[in-house]
């Protein structure tokens, strides 16, 4: 989890390779009106958010005894709940990086509907407290991968 730029779907990848479970990125889970919106800078609210953590709620409960590593923002500790409710164990890893580094990397990458606009938003948005295991996204892939996966057991 984490905001924008930080690595969740290359680290999430990475991970659900050498955990031997399903990758599934968040961002193929938002509509297309809220991919628009996003594209065109404008910041997801709550309750624009609600179908798609209600989606994201979905996939976890159906992978409930299989396992699965899900990409996705989950920036609100509310939305952490919501997407906890009736699973038996999900582990948050939140990726952080500085905001400068993220701006470069969102600038960099090619083909993703949602530009540097949004960044400032889900960093003032971000919650990280006790119900998320912090990685420096910073470091080398191999050193946020293996981080993330001590943080998952």
């Amino acid at each position: 989890m984490g905001v924008e730029g930080v690595g969740k779907s290359t680290v999430g990848r990475r991970l659900a390779d050498e955990l031997g479970v399903e990758f599934v990125d968040g961002d193929d889970e938002h509509s297309p009106a809220a991919k628009e919106r996003m594209a065109a800078g404008i910041p997801l609210d709550d309750g624009a958010r609600g179908p798609w953590l209600d989606r994201l709620d979905a996939i976890l409960r159906h992978h409930a005894t299989t396992g699965v590593v899900l990409a996705c923002s989950a920036l609100k500790h509310t939305y952490r709940e919501r997407l906890t409710g009736g699973v038996a164990e999900v582990v948050f890893v939140a990726l952080v990086a500085p905001r400068d580094v993220l701006r470069e990397r969102i600038a960099d990458r090619r083909g993703h509907f949602a530009g540097t606009d949004l960044l400032d938003s889900q960093l003032a948005t971000l919650e990280l407290g006790d119900d998320v295991n912090i990685v420096d996204a910073t470091k080398p892939l191999e050193d946020v991968v293996s981080a993330a996966r001590s943080a998952v057991g």
